[in-house]
């Protein structure tokens, strides 16, 4: 019995002699093998790498984030500096267009002066009444010009040469002119192809027609809408021949001797620029 128990506990220290000595091979092994050794200052290295590598790319971030907002706020001011271009290109074919617009009008005017019989004075409208005593319109010539109270003032508008009114009042560099549609204006008038005769008179506002009045009844089945109606030349102010406008309406009485006709001018003041003062025929 005391044999046995001897025996194993024999058997115990030798196996616990071999575990001690199985891992004190082993160890030596491990830290013998360069493959399997730990450096603790490698391990601190590749900690501080890791931590700079993420500092890193934080730092790369922030600074292109930063990058990114001074390129938009770059890109912004050269856009905005474009938009100016644009419209300062927008703003110079503007002008261009309108300088070749006003040099056709010129051109045109200046052909009409060329051709016309009679001695004129050519002036630019340059205002309206400013008493608003009449429904009259200022042009840029005056005493100075050679322009006289009641000469009468053409205009070339659309091909025609129309009656635009008469001065009415002279400075030395400006005129005031009556225009045709003002209810003070009357002109003796003549119906271009049936040679009848009358009064026109202006209704006060260039959106009206004009009135022709004292035609003779005669004169009914000679008028048709869209005939011409001229100055007769009868008064000593308007020299014959001048376009006023075309018939537009007839105004049928009954009871009275005489024909009263609407006329639309041939003038359209809303864009009328410039006008011709005549001084009288030349001969």
């Amino acid at each position: 019995m005391a044999k046995g128990a001897k025996r194993k506990k024999h058997v115990n220290a030798g196996v616990y002699v071999f575990a001690a000595l199985t891992i004190a091979s082993f160890s030596l092994l491990l830290f013998s093998t360069r493959s399997f050794v730990i450096d603790i200052k490698d391990m601190g290295l590749s900690a501080f790498s890791g931590i700079r590598g993420t500092v890193r790319v934080i730092s790369s971030a922030v600074s292109g984030t930063l990058l990114s907002a001074r390129e938009l706020v770059i890109l912004r001011g050269e856009y905005e500096k474009l938009l100016d271009r644009v419209a300062m290109y927008e703003y110079m074919e503007r002008s261009a267009a309108e300088i070749r617009a006003e040099n056709y009008r010129l051109r045109e005017q200046l052909d009409f002066s060329q051709g016309l019989a009679y001695r004129h004075i050519p002036a630019e409208v340059s205002g309206h009444d400013p008493d608003n005593i009449f429904s009259a319109f200022v042009i840029n010539k005056g005493k100075t010009h050679g322009i006289e109270n009641n000469m009468p003032v053409i205009a070339f508008q659309d091909g025609m040469q129309a009656l635009a009114g008469k001065v009415i009042q002279t400075a030395q560099v400006e005129s005031l002119v009556m225009p045709l549609y003002d209810q003070r204006c009357f002109v003796s008038a003549r119906l271009a192809r049936g040679r009848y005769d009358g009064i026109v008179e202006g209704q006060g506002s260039p959106g009206l027609p004009l009135l022709m009045r004292s035609i003779t009844k005669r004169a009914r089945d000679d008028i048709k809408i869209g005939d011409i109606v001229v100055t007769s030349g009868m008064g000593g102010v308007y020299p014959a021949g001048i376009i006023l406008g075309r018939i537009s309406g007839i105004l049928r009485m009954e009871y009275e001797n005489t024909i009263e006709l609407e006329l639309e001018s041939a003038i359209d003041f809303s864009r009328l620029e410039y006008v011709f003062v005549i001084e009288e025929k030349d001969e």
